[in-house]
């Protein structure tokens, strides 16, 4: 059967049973050795061999019960991975694996690789693929258990060993989808598999032991996983690509700098989604300067000229603006994080429609929903003027919670929320000891002082490093809880007494603790950003960000992610001499050019298409044909007097009919 078929078989809509049950594949399953060895009362059987048999029975009893069109999928599949036929790999994977798990296991595993082995004449580098396809399946409809959590991580080694330690550039072709989902999965198990490991109670003796073993202490190691992503960037050269790119070098002399694996696309492809993918694992490990360097070279989109190097998945751009986006705010670089939450969220608005059935389409709206959720958190942390699209749907969803959060402390609940419902679930470098019993009992069970209130008394912590990031912010976010209330008092005067102003505030307050607070919020209205682009940025979020509909993710030619410069933030500056506070608003109109010069531009290609459009004539009642604009204005009178409108004839563009 010809790849077209193939593709055109998936890719059908109709119940998929009646459509393969049509094809006629040649499928050679072997049979068990030994089979009917049990149906021979003479034979003594060892108790091995014994085990072994019942193991090829339950064997047997499980692939009897996969129904025919999985086994036909599965072939089908193992042929497009052989055939490295990107298309039908693209279709299969897409559609065929979702379609078929919504049907047969939604609430249950698919069958183990050893059971479909048969099927594939047991290619290794298959059920390598297949194991991360059943991994994946059980870490987002079940629930894992602590073996699968360990074979999982058995099964990346095996893949990545595959490609890193293979003599040569292995001839495997996949589609960039499912390269990054590689990557992107990889890391939710780390992740997952961390925040299993730091919850020591409620653990099971099984899992204890399997914990405290050696291969629990290296298994999901963060050693190992950014061992695993930094390999893949040095082995595919993805950074010397990238800088080869930005530079304006010809293709063959790329070729030569990124040498043979980096001209193989799933090396290179491979490469790239690992850098966003070192993005994501030091912002969840809270090192979120590291994890803003390693993308210097890929950019966040900000400069104008900046294009993507390959259509990457909508999910990748997602994932780099929304991690980027947490950096910048737990740097305090509250303009650079709203910044880029805002030209990601236009960017997701404006090509929603291209991706609604795609089936990453709720993650990518769940990420979404939390850069909106961060979004309102800079906009209370430092309130400037951004994208009125994006500000509406904010206020639509959090419009209450902003106005609770803008009363001061009043609003911290409110703020920790939001906050823990839209940041990353961090995660610890090292895990509890395990391996050593008493220091796990002392971490279970810690010492409780004799008096709670004794100076020498150990404070109560938390070992969760997601609170930890949280206090941090909260911290600074109690810090401005009398800025709002200034703010509004300083915007009714020009000059002031601080001692006036102090009897404005609640009783009780004197005036050095007014200039305190003063000073509070002048530090406030200042902040690091990247105010040399701050002008392109605005631009080049207006035409899209970049070429084709997708971000763009260049080189940072236009200086390091972690540049930025001192840059106020305030409309409402003052000083302060001796106790007499001096203010002078400065009011930032709207930008009404960049809203012109997008709608002349739109008007100018609607004119252009309409004038390339043919214009409807109409004949006059024993006449010739007229032309021009004439013909225009006696077929609208013809048109009236017919007393109704034409329905034959030749459709134009905007749904008229053409008189003959």
């Amino acid at each position: 059967m010809s790849a077209q078929q193939r593709v055109a078989l998936w890719a059908a809509e109709p119940d998929l049973d009646d459509e393969i049950n049509d094809v006629d594949i040649p499928l050679a399953i072997p049979s068990y050795p030994n089979a009917d060895m049990y149906e021979d009362p003479n034979v003594q059987l060892d108790e091995s061999a014994l085990l072994a048999t019942q193991a090829q029975i339950a064997q047997q009893a499980a692939f009897a019960q996969i129904p025919d069109v999985v086994k036909r999928f599965i072939v089908h599949f193992h042929q497009a991975v052989l055939d490295n036929n990107l298309p039908e790999i693209t279709v299969a994977y897409e559609s065929g694996w979702n379609r078929l798990t919504e049907k047969f296991y939604s609430k249950t595993e698919w069958p183990e690789a050893e059971i479909i082995a048969p099927l594939v004449n047991d290619d290794q580098i298959f059920l390598i693929l297949y194991r991360e396809l059943y991994y994946r399946h059980v870490y987002s409809r079940l629930q894992p258990n602590v073996d699968d959590r360990f074979h999982s991580y058995e099964n990346s080694c095996e893949l990545f060993n595959y490609l890193l330690n293979s003599d040569g550039p292995v001839t495997l072709s996949l589609p960039a989808q499912w390269l990054w989902d590689i990557i992107d999965e990889f890391i939710y198990q780390f992740q997952s598999f961390a925040l299993f490991r730091s919850r020591p109670a409620n653990k099971t003796d099984d899992e204890l032991a399997m914990l405290a073993s050696e291969g629990g202490g290296q298994a999901w190691s963060s050693y190992s996983v950014l061992n695993v992503l930094y390999s893949l960037i040095q082995k595919s050269r993805a950074n010397e690509w990238l800088t080869a790119r930005s530079e304006g070098k010809t293709e063959e002399e790329i070729e030569e700098v990124i040498g043979e694996y980096g001209t193989r696309p799933l090396y290179r492809q491979l490469g790239y989604f690992s850098i966003i993918g070192l993005l994501r694992v030091h912002v969840l490990l809270g090192d979120f300067t590291l994890a803003l360097k390693v993308m210097e070279r890929v950019g966040l989109g900000l400069s104008v000229g900046q294009k993507a190097p390959f259509t990457a998945p909508t999910a990748a751009h997602v994932s780099t603006a929304y991690h980027a986006g947490v950096c910048y705010l737990m740097l305090r670089r509250v303009t650079d994080a709203a910044r880029v939450f805002t030209g990601c969220l236009n960017w997701v608005m404006r090509a929603r429609q291209y991706h609604t059935r795609s089936y990453q389409y709720d993650q990518i709206n769940k990420t979404a929903d939390r850069m909106y959720a961060l979004l309102s958190l800079c906009h209370t942390l430092a309130p400037t003027r951004l994208d009125d699209n994006v500000m509406n749907i904010v206020r639509e969803r959090y419009g209450d919670q902003m106005t609770r959060m803008g009363r001061g402390e009043e609003g911290l609940g409110t703020f920790e929320e939001i906050f823990l419902y839209a940041c990353p679930k961090f995660i610890c470098a090292n895990g509890p000891p395990y391996d050593d019993p008493n220091a796990l009992a002392l971490l279970l069970n810690p010492p409780t002082p004799a008096s709670p209130s004794s100076p020498s008394a150990p404070k109560p912590t938390t070992s969760d490093p997601t609170h930890r990031h949280l206090r941090a912010l909260t911290a600074h976010f109690l810090s401005l809880t009398h800025v709002p209330v200034l703010r509004s008092l300083l915007k009714l005067y020009t000059s002031l007494d601080a001692r006036k102003l102090a009897g404005f505030l609640d009783a009780g307050v004197d005036e050095e603790e007014v200039l305190s607070w003063m000073m509070v919020m002048k530090n406030a209205g200042r902040c690091v950003g990247r105010v040399n682009i701050a002008a392109v940025a605005d631009k080049d979020e207006e035409k899209g960000g970049a070429t084709n509909g997708t971000p763009a993710s260049g080189s940072g030619a236009r200086g390091s992610l972690l540049d930025g410069e001192w840059m106020s933030i305030s409309d409402l500056n003052y000083v302060i001499d001796e106790n007499m506070i001096h203010i002078a608003e400065s009011t930032v109109g709207r930008r009404y050019a960049g809203w012109f010069i997008r709608n002349s531009e739109h008007a100018a290609r609607v004119l252009d298409s309409v004038r390339a459009l043919p214009l409807p004539v109409a004949t006059a009642a024993g006449g010739s044909r007229p032309q021009g604009r004439d013909s225009e204005s006696k077929g609208e009178k013809n048109a009236k007097a017919d007393g109704a409108p034409r329905t034959g004839g030749q459709k134009v563009a905007w749904g008229g009919v053409k008189a003959a």
